[in-house]
């Protein structure tokens, strides 16, 4: 169907309807929805056009777009208008976000809104809330498992003081972001509970199967994602004498997308978390939307075009609202969470987004970055790390990365074997090393991780744990070095108590690690309790629907009373806390770091212990074919501030880098005082022609005028 068809069902379709709107913004409505209805359409024809009930269903689908226009305030009509013109807005430099559990936090969402001073005070400005949603009693999976997405879970407050904090953020020019859990819900919803009890259209809301045959039809080339505590993807209900496809818990109900109506129901509950003054909203899960047998069931075309219908109806009622894509996946697959190639959309679709080219999320998770990192924190070198950073695919101008060292979840070591190889490592052994690095206790390391999801099978492993703990800070063993050769550790000593000099090691590699995806593309991510070197929290041993769950010691309940010595000088809260509001205050500052107005390129130093990449503005610099093994090029056209050079020592002894490198990046002649590091405001210490760069530290350096 042609767009001029499009448009004639359209009116046959609003002639149908009554619509609630007030009559001074109809026209807003009606403009957006006439811009996008081919695209909605198109999506939704491809989608479900097969079934009997595709015109009625579509039908419905546009009665709730616009209900939920109608509900929506007028402040946030005005903040939709101003982003529709200001389509950038969330590539500034400015934005820094933080990931929290309200009630591990703060005790619950009243107390998160007692904290803005806080956020305030190191400098967040984005606030990401995990799932605050009713859910079971016992095990949720943090949330994740949801009862009924209408209702807050009375252990975190109410629907009233969650709209009071958004409306608080707002004044303090903090954004919030809302978890929407859409693969799943509990076996606790009401859906589920109607289907339990044989009801029919409920029973299709989820993939239930009478015989254990039609369920190995799937298992056959599905992955298993908790192998340790819920193997399989399917879980047999003795209630319905069913089989339901559970990907990830026995208790987690995966939805039946090919059923229009769960859809619908979705794009309802994902407005509703918009008109509750969201601004962004991260979409869990979304590469598990779409099942098929023969596949792996992620990362199929229909689950991306589930996210085109979804953007393309936020455009019509909340464009002011962008999304995050949970998709942790491979680099080539998780770049096209941004809709990037033409291929995931449908024949002849043509939508209008306001400006906005992204067709499905605007932000995604880097994950590979932080693997990366922490391949860094354990062999101490920057081999794979060049590497890897050089195979990430380029993202759209539009869209942007969401870097981060730790979140909620645990650490997946998701870099590809090819990166490994290229690197120097077998990759068996080199996967091996850094799970016995992070969780093989004092025999291997100072990192006091845990395992996670650990498959005997296969002997694949994850990785739990704080950052603090697992750069050592949380327990009392010597820091140890790292034999070149074979990553072996040198050192088996006995454990003993932190020397200030261990103490002020880890800080510092706290702080370095930090200071890395603050300059990268993208917008930096801090992890609750990270910013005070928070460690493992081993209460949730005592709890039965937690005990199983080693992810649990990374999620802490937070000491208020020992957060309050970031004031207090000398401590390691305060050391952390202090280096990381001069960073984010420095990041805010510098143009350089907007995201739509630079780019970034990698950079050899010829000493594998060094990380390092130019920051500089597009005009300036746009060879994007740049190979890290070369030479620094010659980028010297560009004015002070234009480009900043990022180099991090990831060693924990001294590292040297010759001068000749600045010579290149910034073409001078390296007179005593040309380039200064931004972070410290000093220029860097040259000995014998060479840059010293004393254990995990870091610089942002540039060009400054004599």
């Amino acid at each position: 169907m042609n767009k001029n068809d499009s448009q004639v069902l359209l009116h046959q379709i609003l002639d149908r309807l009554t619509f609630r709107i007030n009559p001074k913004d109809a026209h807003r409505f009606y403009t957006r929805l006439g811009l996008n209805f081919h695209t909605v359409h198109s999506i939704f024809h491809e989608l479900y056009s097969e079934r009997d009930d595709f015109l009625e269903s579509l039908t419905r689908l546009i009665k709730i777009l616009g209900k939920a226009y109608s509900k929506r305030s007028e402040t946030l009509k005005i903040k939709d208008m101003d982003r529709e013109i200001n389509t950038d807005w969330f590539l500034s430099q400015k934005w820094v976000g933080m990931a929290l559990y309200a009630n591990r936090f703060a005790d619950n969402i009243k107390g998160v809104t007692d904290k803005i001073d806080y956020f305030n005070d190191l400098g967040i400005n984005l606030v990401h809330l995990m799932p605050v949603m009713k859910c079971p009693k016992g095990a949720s999976d943090g949330g994740y498992a949801v009862s009924d997405f209408k209702k807050v879970d009375s252990k975190m407050g109410d629907l009233d003081q969650l709209i009071d904090l958004g409306e608080k953020l707002n004044q303090n020019d903090i954004l919030l972001t809302l978890d929407v859990v859409l693969n799943h819900t509990s076996n606790e919803h009401i859906w589920a509970k109607k289907a339990i009890k044989g009801d029919e259209q409920y029973e299709n809301y989820y993939y239930t199967f009478d015989t254990k045959e039609e369920t190995a039809l799937y298992e056959q080339t599905m992955p298993e994602i908790f192998p340790e505590t819920s193997p399989g993807s399917f879980t047999f209900n003795n209630k319905m004498n069913k089989w339901v496809m559970t990907v990830f818990h026995d208790y987690q109900w995966d939805l039946n997308y090919a059923n229009p109506n769960v859809l619908i129901e979705m794009i309802d509950i994902i407005l509703y978390y918009a008109n509750l003054g969201a601004d962004i909203l991260r979409l869990d899960a979304v590469a598990f939307l779409w099942k098929k047998i023969g596949t792996t069931c992620q990362n199929l075309r229909e689950a991306h075009l589930i996210l085109q219908l979804i953007r393309a109806c936020s455009q019509i009622v909340t464009p002011g609202v962008i999304f995050i894509a949970e998709a942790i996946v491979a680099p080539d697959e998780l770049i096209k969470y941004f809709g990037c190639g033409a291929e995931n959309m449908p024949v002849n679709s043509v939508g209008n987004y306001g400006g906005i080219s992204n067709k499905e999320c605007d932000i995604a998770y880097n994950a590979t970055l932080m693997a990366l990192l922490w391949d860094g924190v354990a062999t101490k070198n920057a081999e794979l790390l060049n590497y890897g950073i050089n195979s990430l695919p380029r993202k759209p101008e539009t869209g942007t990365w969401l870097n981060y060292l730790r979140c909620h979840d645990d650490i997946g070591l998701g870099f590809s074997d090819r990166d490994i190889i290229l690197a120097g490592y077998n990759v068996k052994a080199h996967r091996k090393f850094l799970l016995n690095y992070f969780t093989g206790g004092k025999e291997f390391s100072d990192a006091n991780g845990l395992t996670f999801g650990e498959n005997v099978k296969t002997g694949d492993a994850r990785i739990a744990g704080t950052l603090a703990s697992l750069v050592g800070l949380g327990g009392n063993k010597k820091l140890q070095t790292v034999r070149d050769e074979d990553l072996q550790i040198l050192s088996n000593e006995d454990l003993q108590i932190l020397s200030n000099e261990d103490i002020k090691l880890r800080t510092d590699q706290i702080i370095m690690l930090h200071s890395l995806i603050f300059a990268f593309e993208g917008i930096p991510l801090l992890y609750y309790g990270d910013e005070i070197g928070t460690v493992n929290d081993f209460d949730y041993l005592n709890d039965k629907h937690m005990s199983y769950d080693s992810r649990w010691a990374h999620r802490p309940v937070i000491d208020w009373e020992k957060a309050k010595l970031r004031k207090k000088k000398g401590t390691i809260e305060q050391k952390i806390f202090s280096a990381l509001k001069k960073l984010i205050s420095l990041r805010k500052s510098l143009a350089v770091f907007k995201d739509n107005n630079s780019h970034i390129s990698p950079v050899y130093t010829g000493n594998k212990h060094i990380l390092c990449w130019i920051r500089s503005i597009p005009d300036s610099f746009v060879d994007s074919s740049l190979n890290f093994m070369k030479p620094a090029p010659d980028i010297s056209n560009t004015s002070f501030n234009d480009k900043v050079l990022v180099i991090a020592n990831l060693a924990v002894t001294r590292q040297y880098v010759t001068l000749s490198l600045l010579s290149t990046v910034f073409n001078l002649n390296m007179h005593y005082g040309e380039v200064k590091d931004l972070y410290s405001g000093k220029n860097p210490k040259i000995v014998d022609g060479h840059i010293v760069f004393e254990p995990f530290s870091f610089m942002w350096l540039t060009q400054v005028t004599l």
